[in-house]
């Protein structure tokens, strides 16, 4: 099979499109012929020698896949209720820049009614993470409000979407106004351009001083005080990404007066049995969603892995510029088709 390698660490340049045998399924797995997969930040990690996959995990990057289930385990495939043949989209520890797929059957989903498999690819890795970090650590509720930082991001207009259909309230900050403008289309009640606005106190303004419930931070570093000082009580920060450093103050006796939980998470190496629960969550409140356009993939570009032809690099290498370029909003998947 075609696959992408990491040649050695650094820039995009050091993806390659290169051949392995195709990976066998074991108990419990499924192997998926890809159609679709899914790039995202920790790839991008990966590939400068920053985030090294899990022990036991593939050394190709990848976290997320959609297409046609090959061959697997055919009891936990019958209780999964899942078919060879049946079209799924899967979330995986590595491997996912690959044309063929082994994943855990309890982290595989069904794609949902009238979606392509571009579009089921890009939701995986964020539903995952939004759904264990924004719902079950964050513990956001119907009514309350939730400041996502980088609404314009993958995780971003993932968490956009999902608040807003489980009846919560949404500040986003993105980092120009047309991605402001973005986020607003896509349901958030308000939009902080950071560049030009202090973000803490227009959350205190856009809630009447009262602050917001959830935080849903990618960034930490000096974001951290200053999200401390704009919670409500009993407020909850979560953070899931340290894009501004892993160092941070912030005011302690705050943190106390006002009851707050400084929480975090990350899900790439956490075990299957959790990941598949937070697969089950999803079948049961998030993808009937989905099935009706409540809430939308946001794909902002296609690449495809087997075109070697452009000046600028593979496809992979071109994708992975392009998120590091920070210029888009939503996903960016690559696709396995011989052309683009």
């Amino acid at each position: 099979m075609k696959v992408i390698e990491i040649a050695g660490f650094g820039g995009p340049d050091v993806l390659r499109l290169a051949e392995r045998p195709v990976p066998v399924a074991g108990v419990g797995e499924l192997l998926i012929r890809v159609a679709a997969s899914g790039i995202n930040r920790p790839d991008v990690l990966q590939r400068a020698g920053k985030y090294p996959a899990p022990e036991g995990a593939s050394d190709i990057p990848g976290l997320e896949v959609a297409g046609t289930i090959e061959s697997g385990d055919a009891q936990a495939l019958s209780a999964a209720g899942l078919r060879i043949g049946d079209r799924v989209c899967a979330l995986v520890a590595g491997g996912g820049y690959a044309q063929y797929c082994v994943a855990p059957v309890g982290q595989c989903l069904p794609v949902p009614q009238g979606l392509t498999d571009i579009e089921a690819a890009s939701l995986p890795e964020t539903f995952f993470t939004v759904w264990s970090n924004v719902f079950d650590r964050g513990g956001l509720k119907s009514g309350e409000t939730l400041l996502v930082q980088g609404g314009s991001s993958g995780i971003g207009v993932t968490a956009i979407q999902m608040a807003k259909a489980l009846g919560a309230h949404v500040i986003v900050t993105a980092g120009t106004d047309e991605k402001c403008a973005a986020c607003l289309a896509l349901g958030a009640d308000h939009a902080i351009n950071y560049k030009t606005q202090d973000f803490q106190a227009e959350a205190l303004r856009l809630t009447d001083g009262c602050g917001v419930d959830v935080v849903l931070d990618m960034v930490a570093g000096s974001y951290v005080a200053k999200e401390v000082q704009c919670l409500a009580e009993d407020g909850r920060l979560v953070l899931i990404a340290v894009q501004g450093g892993v160092q941070c103050e912030f005011n302690a006796a705050l943190v106390m007066r006002k009851r707050l939980t400084v929480t975090g998470s990350t899900l790439r190496a956490r075990p299957v049995a959790f990941k598949t629960r937070i697969a089950q969550a999803l079948l049961q409140h998030v993808w009937p969603l989905l099935a009706v356009a409540r809430i939308k993939p946001v794909v902002h570009r296609v690449f495809a892995a087997l075109d070697t032809s452009q000046v600028s690099g593979s496809g992979a290498s071109q994708a992975h510029a392009l998120m590091e370029s920070n210029q888009h909003v939503g996903k960016i998947v690559l696709t396995w088709e011989a052309q683009a």
